[in-house]
């Protein structure tokens, strides 16, 4: 690597991943993923990372302008990573309750899980009601595409594929292809 390059990782990358550490505020961490791209960690839940986690991909899009942001809401709320789990650019994971990703998993650009409807949905407790959740389960060597987004509720079988662009708001079985909006099995592998 020559020095200008050298340079530009310093300033583009590695200083951004610093900032957004320090910006963090999620206090129970344990395990130390492998930082490609800047993660902001909030909530007062508890966040897991197992062996070899990898955030971000240099060449992939959002690698200079973009971060991947993880939110344990509550200290109840957990999110697990599993071995292997390899995340790309500008991904999110908004927990109320527990999201688990399981080992050997891939999971491409622009991609969001969230276990909440985020507010209730009756129109008169919006603002102040209790918004529904329920636990997310991605399980062994899933591969979810780009630009892909799971809702509460849905557990996606062992070695399954999310194809580019779906919204998973039903679960999915071991070993199939699915994709659409909402998501729909294509076909099994």
């Amino acid at each position: 690597m020559d020095i200008i390059q050298k340079v530009k990782n310093i300033v583009f990358v590695k200083f951004r991943i610093l900032k957004y550490k320090w910006l963090s505020n999620c206090k129970n961490i344990n395990g130390r993923p492998k930082l490609y791209h800047p993660l902001l960690i909030e909530g007062n839940g508890s966040i897991k990372f197992g062996k070899n986690v990898q955030i971000g991909v240099k060449s992939s899009p959002n690698f200079y302008s973009h971060y991947s942001y993880f939110e344990a809401k509550h200290s109840e709320s957990k999110i697990i990573i599993g071995d292997n789990v390899s995340i790309n650019n500008n991904f999110s994971a908004v927990s109320f309750s527990k999201i688990a990703i399981e080992d050997d998993v891939l999971i491409g650009v622009n991609c969001s899980i969230i276990d909440t409807d985020g507010h209730q949905l009756e129109i008169d407790k919006r603002a102040d009601g209790i918004p529904k959740v329920a636990e997310i389960v991605i399980s062994k060597n899933v591969f979810i595409g780009d630009n892909v987004s799971i809702l509460k509720g849905v557990t996606i079988g062992k070695n399954s594929v999310i194809g580019f662009g779906s919204v998973v708001t039903k679960s999915i079985p071991d070993n199939v292809i699915a994709a659409g909006n909402p998501a729909k099995i294509i076909r099994t592998i």
